[in-house]
C-alpha cells in the first residue's frame, strides 16, 4: 500500500480546542507519523494541504444502514437481496459525507460487514449489535394492534431491525445469539418509541432483572449493552442496571445526567432525525400512530443537549435516519451547534465518539498508529460547522485505510 504524506495541515481532531499547524505520514494504512516540522519522506505521495483543516474521518456512533424505508413493518417484509443493495448505497453515500467509522443500532449483520471488508463496495467501518432486542410490543416489535402473527417469522430477515425476547431467559439467549452471529456489543429497547406502533414514549419496555441480564451476558462477552431511552425514569433505571450507552435521551433531568456520568455512561443523541420526521415522515410512509408521537420528544431535544453538558454527561454523534433522510445525516452538526460549542459538536463525532465504540486510539483522532481515516475540510468548521455538511461538498478528500476514496484538491 502506498503512502501519503499530507504537508502544511491544519489539524482538528478535537486532542486540543483548536486547530494546530502541522504535517501528517500515512503508511501501511495507518497514520505513522504526525508531527509540527516537515517530515522527510521520499517513498510518499506529497500532499500539500495548503492550509486547509485535516480531520480524523469521522464517526456516526447511531445508525441504520439497512433501514431503506420509514415504515419499518413495511420494511421487514423485503428481500433480502433488495435490503442489502439498498444498505451499500446507504454507506457509501455515508462514507461520501466524511464519516469512515458507523456504529450500526440495529439490523446490518456480519454478512454485510463482511462483503465491506471484501471490498464488494466502499463504505464506512462498522460495528455492529446485530439485531435490537425488544419485549413484546416494544420499539422492535412492528405488529399493529390486530397483527397476532407469531413475530420470530420476522427475525432472521435482513430487512427486520430486531428481534423480541421476553423474560430472562428468553434475554440471556438472544444476548448470545447475536454475540454468536458477530455482535461488538448488545442493544436493548429499553423505552417506548416512535417508529413503532403500539408502545407510548413512556413505556418501560424491560424490568429491571432483564435489563441486567443483557448486561450480565454482555460483560461476559467483554462488551456492553447500548439502550433506547427517551424519559427520565427509563434512563435511571438503564443506568443503575449498568447500561453503558445511553441512546436520544431527549427527555433526561440533568441530575439523572450526572448520575450517568458518574457511573461512566456516555449518551448518544440523534436530534436531526425528530426534525426530518416532523417535516418528512408522514410523507414517506410514517404511520399516524408514530407521527403522533414526534414532537414529545423532538421539542425536548435542544435542552436535553444543555442538561448533560451542565451534568458533565459525555455525548456522542448520532443520527438515527430512515429511508430518503439519510441524506440530512450531516446537519446534527449544526442542530447541537446551536447551543453546544463548535470543538464540543467535533469531540462528539472524534474523541467521544471513538470512546463510545471502545476505539480510542484507532480511530476519532490524528495520532501515529491510528487508522488511515481522513478527510480534508475547505474552512474551518470551529468557525462554520455547516462545512460538514452538504453531502460532503466542502469535504475535498477522504481517506478510508490510507487509500483515497474522494480526492477534489
Amino acid at each position: 500500500m502506498s503512502a501519503t504524506l499530507f504537508a502544511n495541515a491544519r489539524i482538528l481532531d478535537g486532542t486540543a480546542d483548536h486547530a494546530v499547524e502541522g504535517h501528517v505520514l500515512v503508511e501501511g494504512g495507518l497514520i505513522k507519523e504526525v508531527s509540527d516540522k516537515p517530515i522527510s519522506a521520499s517513498s510518499a505521495r506529497r500532499v500539500d494541504v495548503g492550509g486547509r483543516t485535516l480531520m480524523p474521518g469521522l464517526i456516526d456512533a447511531h445508525v441504520h444502514v439497512i433501514a431503506s424505508e420509514v415504515n419499518l413493518a413495511r420494511h421487514a417484509l423485503l428481500p433480502d437481496a433488495l435490503v442489502a443493495f439498498r444498505a451499500a448505497k446507504i454507506m457509501h453515500g455515508m462514507l461520501m459525507r466524511g464519516f469512515t467509522t458507523i456504529r450500526d443500532l440495529g439490523g446490518a449483520t456480519q454478512g454485510l460487514r463482511a462483503a465491506r471488508d471484501e471490498g464488494h463496495f466502499d463504505a464506512p467501518r462498522m460495528v455492529l449489535c446485530g439485531k435490537a432486542i425488544s419485549s413484546t410490543g416494544g420499539h422492535s416489535d412492528g405488529r399493529g394492534r390486530w397483527d397476532n402473527r407469531d413475530n420470530h417469522w420476522a427475525e432472521q430477515r435482513l430487512g427486520a431491525l430486531g428481534r423480541i425476547a421476553d423474560g430472562v431467559d428468553a434475554v440471556r439467549r438472544a444476548c448470545r445469539e447475536e454475540i454468536k452471529a458477530g455482535a461488538d456489543y448488545i442493544k436493548i429497547m429499553a423505552n417506548g418509541g416512535v417508529a413503532s406502533p403500539t408502545d407510548p414514549i413512556a413505556f418501560l419496555g424491560y424490568s429491571k432483572d432483564e435489563i441486567r441480564a443483557a448486561v450480565e451476558e454482555a460483560a461476559m462477552a467483554q462488551t456492553y449493552v447500548a439502550a433506547h431511552l427517551y424519559t427520565d425514569e427509563a434512563i435511571g433505571r438503564a443506568v443503575e442496571c449498568g447500561v453503558r450507552s445511553l441512546e436520544h435521551c431527549n427527555l433526561i433531568e440533568e441530575a439523572t445526567a450526572r448520575k450517568a456520568a458518574e457511573a461512566g455512561a456516555i449518551a448518544c443523541p440523534t436530534l436531526v432525525t425528530y426534525q426530518a420526521l416532523k417535516d418528512e415522515g408522514a410523507s414517506l410512509g410514517l404511520p399516524p400512530e408514530s407521527v403522533a408521537k414526534i414532537d414529545t420528544v423532538r421539542l425536548a431535544g435542544l435542552e436535553s443537549l444543555e442538561k448533560m453538558r451542565r451534568a458533565g454527561l459525555t455525548m456522542a454523534f448520532g443520527t438515527d435516519l430512515l429511508g430518503e433522510m439519510h441524506r440530512h445525516q450531516s446537519e446534527e452538526f449544526v442542530i447541537r451547534g446551536r447551543v453546544l460549542p463548535a470543538i464540543e459538536v467535533i469531540r462528539s463525532t472524534t474523541l467521544h465518539a471513538a470512546k463510545l465504540l471502545r476505539m480510542e486510539g484507532q480511530v476519532g483522532v490524528v495520532a501515529p498508529g491510528a487508522f488511515g481515516d481522513l478527510i480534508v475540510v475547505e474552512g474551518d468548521p470551529l468557525k462554520d460547522l455547516s462545512l460538514l455538511t452538504g453531502q460532503g461538498k466542502h469535504i475535498s478528500a477522504i481517506m478510508l485505510g490510507g487509500r483515497f476514496v474522494k480526492e477534489a484538491f
